[in-house]
């Protein structure tokens, strides 16, 4: 290789060294011995191309936004490799390169400070939101908190406080800990809170089951009584209404036992009722037969009739004595519906035969015929005069008191 035919960055030396330009001059930068000129060359030039390939590897981690300070410190390093560099190529081209990069360095650190700033302020809303709604939860009234709710609610923020932690920036010392001293802070008033509401309920629960298995007891007692104890058991229900909970495993323990005790004292009166419906049940037949007799009594209109009939229903009534329980009501409605038809038949009665009221009605119709003939008289005067505003007043006059004497008739 002849000296003219020299790559444009280096050359080899008769003597085997080989050359770097720099320049208007040129730095010797070793020599390969027992090597080709042309292989003592492309071993220096392949030694520029890993400088190369480094300044390109750190041109495109400043651009993807590594952290300033690490680029800085790479920058640093490497210009030193560069100077005086045993390499052929353009160094003066990558020491340019990494000048520039030093430049941009700075543009990088203030970009991110500005991302970092706004990355912490953006962390404290987080922070701040996360405690805002701890203490919204703190802030609620023990009485009608849904403590698991709550206590589920308080889990999820502390586990997004934590991993906010963990993977947010790092925040300002002061700022971090009074917002760790509010979330905090929240967090034992929930606790305080849901402890003593537990504490509260425990104890109603404890006097509720204390009072329930005396109610127990004494329902256990009325058993013997049979059908007589119902009365006396229904106070203990509403007395057990009163108790209020007892937690709800208790509660459905407690009133399994309450409720047998109830069905036995039940299952007594049933065999009461039973023997009671086959005793009475003749005593319905005969009932439905006066009913048969009686209801006719909804269409009679002779009043005197009418009641005569309804007492000898109601002596015969009487005489045949109870019934079974669940048929009393309908049969005693029925008789009802027809005592009420014929008291209707003896109101109506004395309305139109009352004395005093006979005695007014025939007064007032009096009256009004005394007033119907003084109008007649006037109605022919104002007719022979040709008073035609007289005529109408008294003949609107005399129609409104015959209206009302026909009423009274």
């Amino acid at each position: 290789m002849s000296e003219s035919e020299q790559q444009p960055w280096g050359r080899v030396a008769e003597d085997g060294t080989v050359y770097v330009r720099e320049g208007d001059g040129e730095r010797a930068v070793g020599e390969f011995p027992g090597a080709t000129p042309e292989e003592a060359l492309a071993y220096y030039e392949r030694k520029f191309a890993d400088l190369a390939g480094q300044v390109s590897i750190l041109e495109q981690r400043a651009r993807r936004g590594a952290p300033a300070p690490d680029i800085a410190k790479s920058v640093a390093a490497l210009k030193q490799n560069v100077v005086g560099a045993s390499a052929v190529g353009d160094l003066a081209a990558l020491d340019a390169r990494l000048d520039k990069l030093g430049g941009a360095v700075e543009e990088l650190t203030e970009q991110q400070s500005a991302e970092a700033k706004a990355a912490v302020a953006e962390a404290l809303q987080v922070r701040e939101q996360i405690v805002v709604e701890a203490e919204s939860l703190a802030a609620e009234d023990p009485a009608k908190t849904q403590w698991k709710r709550a206590s589920a609610q308080l889990d999820e923020l502390f586990g997004r406080w934590q991993q906010h932690q963990k993977d947010g920036p790092r925040l300002p010392k002061n700022e971090a800990n009074e917002l760790w001293k509010r979330f905090r802070a929240a967090r034992s008033v929930i606790e305080r809170n849901r402890k003593a509401f537990f504490a509260e309920l425990d104890s109603q629960h404890r006097g509720a089951r204390s009072t329930k298995a005396t109610l127990i007891e004494r329902a256990e007692a009325l058993v013997s009584r049979g059908a007589d104890g119902i009365p006396q058991y229904r106070d203990l229900l509403d007395e057990w209404k009163r108790a209020g909970r007892a937690g709800k495993r208790d509660d459905d323990a407690l009133w399994a036992r309450f409720k047998a005790a109830g069905d036995q004292i039940y299952a007594a009166k049933a065999q009461v009722d039973a023997v009671e419906n086959e005793e009475y049940a003749g005593n319905l037949d005969a009932k439905l037969a006066l009913l048969a007799e009686a209801e006719p009594l909804l269409t009679e209109t002779d009043r005197d009739v009418a009641k005569a009939k309804l007492l000898d229903v109601q002596r015969r009534w009487d005489e045949i004595g109870r019934v079974p329980r669940e048929q009393v009501r309908p049969i005693e409605d029925r008789l009802r519906k027809v005592e009420a038809a014929v008291r209707k038949l003896d109101e109506e009665h004395w309305r139109a035969n009352n004395p005093e009221k006979q005695a007014r009605s025939a007064g007032l119709a009096a009256q009004l015929s005394e007033a119907i003939e003084r109008l007649e008289a006037e109605l022919a005067e104002a007719k022979a005069a040709g008073d035609a505003k007289g005529v109408t007043a008294a003949e609107e006059a005399i129609e409104a008191r015959k209206a009302w004497l026909n009423a009274l008739r």
